[in-house]
């Protein structure tokens, strides 16, 4: 039998692996999807989570139970595209004919003096109930700080005052405002929700030092109880490690199919491809799609033909009852509407993976 290995059943890999139980998988062919849980955590609403606005089970999604599926649960720790083989921490290698890499991403400390050892994460499912736990085990009244003013940051500050009106949050960026990378109109709205729910905003901050509760802002020493890391992301360190083409981002180079130029048999979905967009839930799910066109037409020794990903937009909450969103790159939306949508994706995408 040959083997379709998937590493990380997030949102690119549970789509290579769903697309290809609805089409056509080869009867010599046997697909194995290897994640550490033995479900999906739906990522993009990890941040209600460590706030505590939802329980931990509204945010997973069974895999699929399909005889043509094996789903195998362990630590991956490298891959050898020249021996064809994926390697574990505590378990044998695993061979592969065709691989797909889909292992998401982790935090960008930005080489900041323990910055990882003195905040709190919401990049994986284990992270974020730790986080959970510190935010809300901080005594009324107590300080949070969100370093990162990007939309992981904002989400963050905004459902952590839906679940703990009476702490102290404010949001650092590096940045004159949050959301940045967002249009004027946006940022505005979302700085004045800030500044009416007495979420504190400081702006070109640029932290060279954490330890403990206290913040090293050049001269400044900003005091604080809990710390949550938002400030920027990087691929697995499995990606990290292999010494392929990468972009300015450690991301991995790819060519028009989606496979590692060299390697031919491996396709790179997700947070570790380079592609000409921001990495989100959305990009992986479309270019698993992709991935799962190009692998069935490859068993049929056609040639693929894709079409351009085009991606709908992006949505924010603040909370339950107000958001943001940008629809292409110029409609702009704010206030409930944006928030309604945005539960209607959270919907249908439980439906359609679940």
């Amino acid at each position: 039998m040959k083997k379709l290995v998937i590493l990380g059943g997030g949102y690119g890999g549970l789509t290579v692996a769903k697309t290809l139980l609805e089409g056509d998988l080869p009867s010599d062919t046997v697909m194995i999807l290897i994640d550490r849980m033995p479900y999906q955590g739906l990522k993009t609403e990890y941040y209600a989570l460590a706030a505590g606005t939802v329980s931990d089970k509204d945010i997973r999604v069974q895999f699929p139970v399909d005889p043509r599926l094996i789903l195998k649960y362990g630590e991956v720790t490298s891959v050898d595209p020249e021996s064809k083989l994926v390697h574990f921490e505590n378990d044998d290698p695993l061979s592969y004919d065709w691989l797909v890499i889909a292992l998401g991403c982790v935090d960008k400390y930005h080489n900041i003096t323990g910055a990882k050892e003195f905040s709190n994460s919401i990049q994986t499912l284990s992270a974020t109930r730790k986080t959970y736990q510190g935010a809300n085990d901080t005594a009324p009244y107590g300080q949070v700080t969100i370093v990162g003013g990007g939309l992981s940051g904002v989400e963050m500050a905004a459902e952590l005052r839906e679940s703990r009106p009476d702490l102290n949050i404010r949001i650092l960026d590096r940045g004159a405002s949050v959301l940045s990378p967002f249009p004027q109109k946006v940022q505005r709205y979302v700085s004045e929700w800030m500044l009416e729910h007495d979420i504190e905003l400081r702006s070109h901050v640029s932290l060279s030092r954490l330890e403990g509760g206290l913040l090293y802002n050049g001269d400044e020493i900003i005091q604080t109880d809990i710390t949550i890391w938002t400030a920027g992301i990087q691929p697995s360190p499995i990606v990290q490690q292999l010494d392929l083409p990468k972009d300015a981002q450690g991301r991995l180079i790819i060519n028009e199919y989606h496979q590692l130029p060299d390697y031919q048999e491996i396709y790179i979905v997700g947070d570790c491809a380079s592609l000409p967009f921001s990495p989100s839930g959305q990009a992986a799910e479309a270019q698993g799609e992709q991935v799962a066109e190009v692998l069935q037409a490859v068993w049929k020794n056609e040639t693929p033909r894709l079409g351009k990903i085009k991606l709908k937009g992006v949505l924010g909450s603040l909370g339950k009852k107000a958001g943001f969103g940008m629809m292409g790159k110029r409609t702009v939306m704010l206030g409930m509407m944006p928030r309604a949508i945005k539960s209607g994706v959270l919907w249908m995408s439980k439906r359609h993976f679940g």
